[in-house]
């Protein structure tokens, strides 16, 4: 009888690791998605910021694959770094100042994903 009760201890205890075990998997795939939507983030704010700084060439930084900006192209550089199978968009409306940035990426699995920010970045001599 009390073999039986140690089986089924065992059993029990076994159960409760293997949900322990299963939910560290979870928490690590939801770890590294949170990652890399704040990686996401961070390099759209980064593009934001150069863009302020280089205010005279805002169109150089357009484009789907490629720029002719040259902070712009060191920027895709490492968005194409950072984040897995990444890429980038850039649209940039001159009149208005209006500036869309859309981030894409691939996580491990497959799944893919967007971060997109929209700005409006005006001289103060345009505003």
């Amino acid at each position: 009888m009390a073999l039986l009760e140690v089986l089924v201890a065992l059993l029990i205890f076994m159960l409760g690791l293997l949900g322990l075990i299963g939910l560290h998997g979870v928490m690590t795939a939801t770890q590294t998605d949170s990652k890399i939507r704040a990686d996401a983030a961070y390099l759209a704010t980064e593009a934001v910021g150069r863009m302020w700084s280089d205010m005279n060439n805002l169109t150089g930084y357009a484009g789907d694959a490629n720029c002719s900006a040259a902070s712009c192209t060191e920027w895709r550089a490492k968005v194409a770094k950072i984040l897995p199978s990444g890429g980038a968009a850039i649209t940039v409306d001159e009149a208005s100042g209006d500036v869309s940035i859309t981030l894409t990426w691939t996580t491990p699995k497959g799944g893919s994903h967007k971060y997109q920010t929209l700005t409006t970045i005006l001289s103060k001599a345009a505003g």
